[in-house]
C-alpha cells in the first residue's frame, strides 16, 4: 500500500491515531475546511496534511473518528466522495454506535461499490511512547486493514460480520461507562446528604477495587461527559426499544448531559465529584 491514510477528524482521537501513524511513516490526510485554529494546531502538531475531498478519496484507508452522532451524515459525504471513483479507499468506522446504525452505514458505503469495515476503539487516545488502544475490525474486509499493525496500531480482528466489532464496543461502553454513571450519581448524592467519607470508608472496606476505579474516573468523566451522551443513546438502541434494560441507557444519556451542563455552569456537581476523588487521594497518603 502507499501508506496514505485519511482520517476523519482531527479530534483528541483522531488526531492522537494520526500522530501514531504519522511516527511510522504513514502519510495521514485529513479535511480541516471550515475547522477552527485550535483544531488546525493540533493536527498540524500531529502530522496530519490538510486535503480536499479529492485527496482523501484517493487515500487507502479512511477511518472515521467522530462522534458517534455525526457518523451517519459522514458516511454520506464519504460515499458520494467515492461513488465516481475508479479505485475505493477501504472505510473504516470506528465510531461509538450500535449495530443497526453501523449496518445502516455499511449500506450507504456500499452505495458506492467501497469495501467497508465495522471498527470500535477500546481505550484512551495513544500518547507518544505508550501502548495503542485496541482497534477491533470485524466484516468481511476485516482483514484488508490488518495492515496497520505495521503502523502502530493494536488491530484486532473480531470474527464475524459488520456488526461484531460495534456490539463489542457497545457492551464494553456499556458496561465500563455505565459504572461511571452509577458512581457519580451515588456520589453526589451521598455527598449532598453528608455521607461521603461514610461511603468512601466502607468502599475502601469492602470495594476497593470500585474506590480505585471511582477515583480516577470521577474527575476524568467531566470533560467528557458531553461526549457520551450520544453514546449512551447508541446503547440503548443496541438493546433496542423493547429491552428493559435500555431505559437505563437512555437515563445516564441524560444524567451525562446533565453533568455536561454543570461542568460549563456553575460545577457544583463536578467539585463535588472532584473533591470526592481528592478525599481517595488522601485516604491513601
Amino acid at each position: 500500500m502507499s501508506k496514505t491514510i485519511a482520517i476523519l477528524a482531527p479530534g483528541a482521537m483522531g488526531s492522537a491515531v494520526a500522530r501514531r501513524l504519522s511516527e511510522h511513516g504513514v502519510r495521514v490526510l485529513t479535511s480541516l475546511e471550515g475547522r477552527s485554529e485550535a483544531t488546525r494546531k493540533r493536527a498540524a502538531d500531529a502530522g496530519m496534511v490538510g486535503a480536499d475531498d479529492d485527496a482523501i478519496a484517493d487515500a487507502d484507508i479512511i477511518l472515521s473518528i467522530v462522534p458517534p452522532g455525526e457518523a451517519v451524515a459522514l458516511a454520506r459525504r464519504l460515499a458520494a466522495l467515492i461513488v465516481r471513483r475508479e479505485k475505493k479507499p477501504i472505510v473504516v468506522d470506528c465510531n461509538a454506535v450500535n449495530v443497526d446504525t453501523v449496518r445502516g452505514i455499511e449500506e450507504i458505503i456500499g452505495s458506492a461499490q467501497a469495501p467497508f469495515v465495522d471498527g470500535g476503539i477500546i481505550g484512551f487516545p495513544p500518547q507518544p511512547g505508550a501502548k495503542s488502544p485496541a482497534f477491533y475490525m470485524s466484516g468481511e474486509h476485516a482483514r484488508d486493514v490488518a495492515v496497520l499493525k505495521d503502523f502502530g496500531l493494536d488491530i484486532r480482528i473480531v470474527e464475524g460480520p459488520v456488526g461484531a466489532a460495534s456490539a463489542l464496543k457497545m457492551s464494553y461502553a456499556g458496561i465500563v461507562k455505565g459504572l461511571a454513571g452509577i458512581g457519580s450519581a451515588m456520589v453526589i448524592a451521598a455527598t449532598k446528604a453528608g455521607a461521603a467519607d461514610a461511603l468512601r470508608d466502607e468502599l475502601a472496606l469492602s470495594q476497593p477495587a470500585i474506590l480505585a476505579r471511582l477515583e480516577v474516573a470521577l474527575p476524568d468523566m467531566i470533560p467528557k461527559a458531553y461526549r457520551w451522551v450520544a453514546e449512551m443513546r447508541e446503547i440503548s438502541g443496541f438493546l433496542g426499544a423493547d429491552h428493559p434494560a435500555s431505559q437505563i441507557y437512555e437515563g445516564f444519556a441524560r444524567w451525562f448531559e446533565y453533568l455536561a451542563e454543570d461542568a460549563n455552569g456553575d460545577a457544583v456537581d463536578a467539585d463535588l465529584m472532584k473533591a470526592f476523588a481528592a478525599g481517595i487521594a488522601r485516604t491513601k497518603s
